[in-house]
């Protein structure tokens, strides 16, 4: 019996696009200048020293800064990054330079699920705080409240079995009774193996190979 779902962020809940041609570009036209002017801050000078731990000259703030726009632009999940591009995106949230985008569909059933009992998180490799902002932020209102919790990759990597066992050794539930949603068949092959139940969404075109995992093209169409 499914007590509780685990859902993906990027082609799951919300559109790749807005991640990429939002979210992405407005964090790096910004981040250059958020670092000088608010590396000073606690947070900030924190998030900083574990990047610079990745990267051979540590102690130069523009060449941090070169490596953080080259991992964008590689689309590379660090942690750090992921952190102070969360704080980068709430500026522009606050702004309203942009609305975190959600599929109608996604709203309206996990608002469903939610008045249900069954209990949400979120797991993505954007960072929680990143997280929260996209869905405190939508066109249909605050949706934090309908969840119990967030993950990100401070849990482990989200093709890596291990992050789910632990997942649900966080929440105390057996994996039997989560299941979780993605658009990334490696991801649900690693929560499979967890002894989670999948599905996977196809949001936009045609699924990319043969699958082990129910497949839907929208949160209407998931069996619980």
């Amino acid at each position: 019996m499914i007590t509780t779902i685990v859902t993906d962020i990027e082609g799951t809940t919300s559109s790749l696009s807005f991640v990429k041609e939002v979210l992405f570009p407005y964090a790096r036209a910004h981040i250059a200048e958020f670092i000088r002017n608010h590396g000073h801050e606690p947070e900030v000078s924190a998030l900083l020293q574990d990047a610079a731990k990745l990267i051979d000259d540590p102690t130069n703030t523009e060449s941090l800064i070169e490596q953080m726009i080259q991992w964008i632009d590689q689309d590379q999940k660090v942690t750090p990054l992921k952190s102070l591009q969360g704080l980068i995106w709430e500026h522009g949230y606050r702004q309203g330079d942009f609305k975190g985008h959600i599929y109608a569909d996604a709203a309206q059933a996990m608002q469903e699920w939610h008045h249900q009992g069954i209990k949400l998180y979120v797991y993505s490799s954007g960072s929680v705080y990143a997280q929260k902002l996209l869905f405190k932020h939508t066109e249909f209102g605050d949706l934090t409240a309908l969840f119990s919790g967030y993950f990100d990759t401070h849990i482990g990597g989200k093709k890596e079995t291990a992050s789910y066992s632990a997942i649900a050794e966080q929440i105390e539930t057996e994996p039997e009774n989560i299941l979780f949603l993605s658009d990334i068949t490696e991801e649900l092959d690693a929560a499979l193996k967890a002894g989670f139940k999948t599905c996977r969404l196809v949001r936009e075109g045609k699924a990319d190979a043969p699958s082990d995992h129910d497949t839907v093209s929208n949160f209407f169409d998931i069996k619980l």
